[in-house]
């Protein structure tokens, strides 16, 4: 299974910062990672800043090479 690529890269946060970042991902349901990554995309949609939404994971069974 192919995981869409994504850019890792170490990111230091005061603890304070990131305890309130993991409330705040609890409350939604999220990782702290999507957390950090929907306060960007707001972030910068304030700005006047589009980025592209994600592409969402394919589901489902691959297709049948045989009957494609």
């Amino acid at each position: 299974m192919s995981v869409p690529s994504r850019k890792a890269f170490a990111l230091r946060l005061d603890p304070a910062l990131y305890a309130a970042i993991e409330r705040a991902a609890a409350a939604d349901l999220r990782s702290a990672n999507a957390q950090i990554e929907v306060l960007l995309r707001e972030a910068l949609a304030r700005r006047g800043v589009t980025v592209k939404p994600p592409a969402p994971p394919k589901r489902g069974r691959p297709p049948n090479k045989e009957n494609a």
